[in-house]
């Protein structure tokens, strides 16, 4: 998991919200009941739509689950082993809400809470990463609905979230300036995480009101920098395509009302970082 395309340098804070948390409070206030995130599945067929106030309920009882179960706050980190998907949107928007650090490999010996998409759970306990780890697994089911056909040591996300209460509050201010991405053996700060996403939809001319069409391929390389931040930084909503139909996506775009599209070319509309 990269931070995204661009370079966190050069935007001054007093131009940007401070965390990521303040970038779904700008869309919340923005536009809560239209399309914020939607997601495809073109080898399944699935959809799924969440306005602001949907997701930001998702966040919310995410929150409340890592910081009342698991003790995540400022200072924590927790591994996040889970595609571009709209549960993934809620879970590090959740993570980032408690002023905790998201991470995408486990350290040895190292504790903590874990989110794991359930096919990646037996590979994670076979390796034995999940000894030292309270573990989170997620079906990531279209509608959100529990694991089947498990049957190892994993909680079930969707069965613990949904119980949460549906308002979350830290048990401390959020710090900017602390971690909220490790990197290798580096990190990006909240504040760093906000000013790259703001950077970067300057960069990529992403607007308010952009509808962006992105591809699970490149969403995966590039981060969440890049498909859930920057979108939310410039007053966009996204348009999340797993396993994209190329002959699927013209009649999309068009029903889905995409602007724009990054990592994903359709005849007539403008497509994000493009060259030529």
């Amino acid at each position: 998991m990269s931070p995204g395309l661009c370079d966190p340098g050069g935007v001054t804070a007093a131009r940007r919200p401070a965390t990521p948390t303040d970038l779904l409070a700008a869309a919340l206030r923005r536009s809560p009941a239209a399309p914020l995130v939607t997601w495809y599945d073109d080898a399944s067929g699935d959809r799924t739509e969440l306005s602001a106030t949907t997701l930001a309920n998702w966040v919310a009882k995410t929150a409340n689950l890592l910081q009342d179960e698991f003790d995540v706050a400022p200072g924590s980190t927790v591994t996040v082993l889970l595609p571009p998907h709209w549960q993934t949107a809620a879970v590090l928007l959740g993570i980032w809400s408690c002023g905790a650090a998201v991470r995408e490999s486990p350290e040895p010996d190292d504790g903590g809470v874990a989110l794991v998409a359930q096919d990646r759970l037996a590979a994670f306990e076979d390796e034995g990463d999940a000894d030292h780890l309270d573990v989170l697994g997620l079906s990531l089911h279209p509608l959100g609905l529990g694991m089947r056909d498990y049957t190892g040591a994993a909680r079930d996300f969707a069965l613990e979230v949904r119980t949460q209460g549906d308002v979350f509050t830290p048990w401390t201010p959020l710090d900017p300036a602390a971690p909220g991405l490790l990197l290798g053996d580096g990190a990006l700060s909240l504040d760093a995480l906000t000013g790259a996403a703001v950077g970067l939809a300057e960069r990529l001319g992403l607007t308010a009101g952009d509808r962006v069409l992105v591809g699970d391929r490149l969403a995966e390389e590039a981060g969440p920098v890049t498909w859930l931040l920057a979108p939310l930084a410039a007053g966009a909503s996204l348009v999340l395509v797993r396993q994209p139909d190329p002959d699927a996506l013209a009649a999309r775009a068009r029903t889905e009302g995409v602007t724009a599209t990054l990592g994903l070319r359709v005849e007539g509309v403008r497509q994000l970082g493009a060259t030529s």
